[in-house]
């Protein structure tokens, strides 16, 4: 068994819970602030949706939605294992905390791993600006 390495990112956003899920449950709503994960989205089928990522067309398989604040997606490539992305939003006070885990996945290097939590950490400002309207 192999225990990959992980960083867990997180932001506190001033938005009640509950919206802040409702939001990201949507996943129409992902190219809105994570343009890490990519652009034009469209629904294939379930929880299922084709996205232009970074590294080319992917599915991105979502969880159903819940009332535990599960938000977890998997970036699947046409070749090669499936890229599994932990995501939760849980209660901080009268707002929100997002934490997303990062894996860093076999043969990854300690750059690429910095790079990808660049990019995570960028996303998640863009969803705290866009969901407090700044």
């Amino acid at each position: 068994m192999t225990v990959q390495p992980a960083r867990h990112l997180g932001i506190g956003i001033e938005r009640p819970v509950e919206e802040v899920y409702a939001f990201l449950a949507e996943p129409v709503n992902f190219p809105r602030w994570a343009e890490g994960l990519g652009h034009s989205f469209v629904h294939a089928e379930g929880m299922t949706w084709l996205a232009e990522t970074p590294m080319g067309a992917m599915r991105v398989l979502f969880s159903e939605p819940n009332r535990h604040g599960v938000l977890d997606h998997a970036v699947i490539p046409e070749h090669g294992p499936a890229m599994h992305n932990p995501m939760r939003v849980v209660p901080n006070g009268d707002g929100s905390e997002v934490v997303f885990t990062l894996f860093q996945r076999e043969g990854m290097s300690d750059d690429e791993l910095a790079r990808d939590a660049a990019m995570v950490v960028r996303d998640l400002k863009a969803l705290k600006a866009l969901l407090e309207g700044r």
